[in-house]
């Protein structure tokens, strides 16, 4: 009888000590927290930001914790290649030469070159629209190169600030006919301005994927499931509309569930159809 006790009371601990471990199941992730609005310092303390709300629902519908590390942009794919990281939870742009040393999500996002004029300019329809008209950009940015690779083709002029901030406040003065950066960081800009307005979109044709190591092909497809869950039940529409006060058209990133895990088109994709399985 005693043993029989002794067995029983081994079990409940071993079943307790095998929910404790389920439950406190944890993945490290990061992002750069100072990349609006995808996320940013609270005044409170932490971060919070689409790219934030993405990861804790990630979470939440896997089951698991999210520790959620805000890093500078420029250690996060070392770290997470190095093992300090599961993955990163950061807008990453999907490439070529990236998808050869990382494992990929499907896109979730497009990321392409959004224009930002003051409020009430008339409809910028073609990127002729905007010669000999001056040109506001971050400095060193990927906006920054772009613009000034097409200066003489378009015949606009191009100044650099320190900051988006800035180079957006050239705008609303008047120094600037206009300001481009990514789309997503746009739309925050416009959400927290009344003097400025979205205009003209250019197509990049890529997407912000969410990047994994090489060897990680489980998790990238667990984590993917989800992502096409959030896409197939509206999150991510209702996300988007709250960070950017932008509804995502029919068949961009936010709502397209490609068949197979990965992006079409780059290294790692595995085209073999799957149902996504939402709970």
């Amino acid at each position: 009888m005693r043993n029989l006790i002794l067995t029983a009371i081994m079990v409940i601990f071993s079943f307790s000590g095998m929910v404790t471990a389920i439950a406190a199941e944890t993945y490290k992730v990061a992002l750069d927290g100072t990349f609006a609005p995808h996320a940013m310092p609270k005044m409170d303390g932490g971060v919070e930001g689409f790219n934030v709300d993405l990861a804790n629902e990630i979470g939440k519908r896997l089951g698991v914790k999210m520790d959620i590390t805000a890093a500078q942009w420029s250690g996060l794919i070392p770290g997470m290649q190095a093992g300090t990281y599961d993955f990163l939870v950061a807008p990453t742009t999907l490439t070529e030469p990236r998808s050869k040393s990382m494992l990929f999500t499907e896109g979730y996002l497009n990321t392409d070159f959004q224009f930002v004029v003051k409020k009430g300019t008339r409809s910028i329809t073609g990127l002729e629209q905007f010669r000999g008209k001056v040109i506001s950009v971050n400095k060193g940015s990927a906006y920054d190169r772009w613009a000034r690779s097409l200066q003489d083709k378009i015949g606009w002029k191009v100044e650099s600030y320190g900051t988006n901030t800035d180079a957006v406040q050239a705008v609303i003065s008047g120094r600037a006919f206009a300001n481009v950066a990514g789309n997503t960081v746009s739309a925050w800009a416009v959400k927290k301005n009344l003097q400025i307005q979205l205009s003209y979109l250019h197509s990049t044709g890529k997407v912000f994927s969410m990047p994994f190591r090489k060897g990680s092909v489980e998790l990238r497809n667990k984590v993917e499931n989800v992502i096409e869950c959030m896409k197939l039940d509206g999150t991510f529409v209702r996300m988007s509309e709250k960070w950017f006060d932008v509804t995502p058209a029919p068949g961009s990133a936010a709502v397209t569930v490609h068949a197979g895990y990965g992006q079409p088109g780059f290294e790692g994709f595995v085209p073999t159809p799957h149902i996504p399985n939402c709970k």
